[in-house]
């Protein structure tokens, strides 16, 4: 079921943001480029109002806690308890050290994808067309990309998928070495998006699966997404160093192959097990 819901929220995430994306070009191209400006507020038009439907539909404080006054800190004391508790839970930890890694490579590549379309290789005249276009592919095949892994989990479990989907990943990074024409792009961005959904959904339904029996769900998946960021962080930073000093993104993405391989090596050494969670009826991740 976590995975399910897992794809699910990932791909409503992915069709609305198509569906934002697809509104602002459709006007830009009636009214012109030069008002690109204003298409961001209307993503904090479509940010704020959207909220409000979670603001509204999800419950708020089920376990009835209080609060206190310590609003400035109390996120970072959240943090360092989940760290601490993370002592006695080593095969999360393992999962997590696995996560960190390869999340480096996964959002990097998310980030730097069109502005390494963009420098390698040769558009023509259809430059901005194109790259439109392959953003569109990546966010419309992510929907079949989590909705596939999260079926696929239900039956070798989440573990072993994870892994085939860091194989993928691996040779992502080596193809995109090599890729010289648009058509090569589109077909490569077309398997980003697959694995991209799949992984993203299936990480954190996966962690959703291994947390201990906790009123502190928050502080847990606060962590994960500290992480998470973490990665993104370090990740595009390695990337503009090593194209800073090769002067080129193809060998940057030919370093970003080193988070996937190493997130592989680390995701062997997590043990599946019977989830402990009374919400998952013991299934096996």
């Amino acid at each position: 079921m976590h995975d399910e819901v897992s794809a699910k929220g990932f791909a409503y995430g992915y069709i609305g943001s198509s569906i934002l994306l697809i509104g602002i070009l459709a006007v830009l191209m009636t009214i012109g480029y030069d008002y690109s400006k204003y298409a961001f507020i209307a993503v904090a038009l479509w940010w704020a109002g959207f909220a409000q439907v979670t603001y509204r539909a999800i419950p708020n404080n089920v376990y009835a806690r209080k609060p206190d006054n310590s609003y400035i800190w109390k996120g970072y004391q959240e943090l360092k308890l989940v760290w601490s508790e993370l002592n006695d839970q080593i095969n999360l930890k393992r999962y997590l050290r696995s996560f960190f890694v390869y999340s480096m490579g996964v959002q990097t590549v998310m980030v730097m994808a069109v502005l390494f379309a963009k420098k390698e290789i040769e558009w023509g005249g259809s430059g901005d067309t194109g790259l439109i276009a392959s953003v569109l592919i990546i966010q419309f095949v992510a929907v079949a990309g989590a909705y596939g892994f999260a079926r696929l989990s239900s039956r070798i479990g989440n573990v072993p998928v994870l892994g085939i989907a860091l194989i993928i990943w691996i040779g992502i990074c080596v193809s995109a070495y090599f890729i010289q024409t648009p058509l090569q792009f589109y077909i490569l961005a077309g398997v980003v998006g697959l694995v991209m959904g799949g992984i993203q959904s299936l990480s954190r339904s996966t962690y959703s699966k291994m947390l201990p029996e906790t009123t502190d769900h928050a502080s847990y998946f606060s962590f994960y997404d500290v992480v998470e960021k973490l990665g993104i962080v370090i990740g595009t930073l390695l990337f503009g160093i090593i194209e800073g000093v090769t002067a080129s993104m193809r060998m940057s993405s030919i370093a970003m192959l080193s988070f996937f391989v190493v997130g592989l090596i680390l995701l062997l050494f997590v043990k599946r097990e019977k989830s402990i969670s009374p919400l998952i009826q013991n299934k096996t991740y």
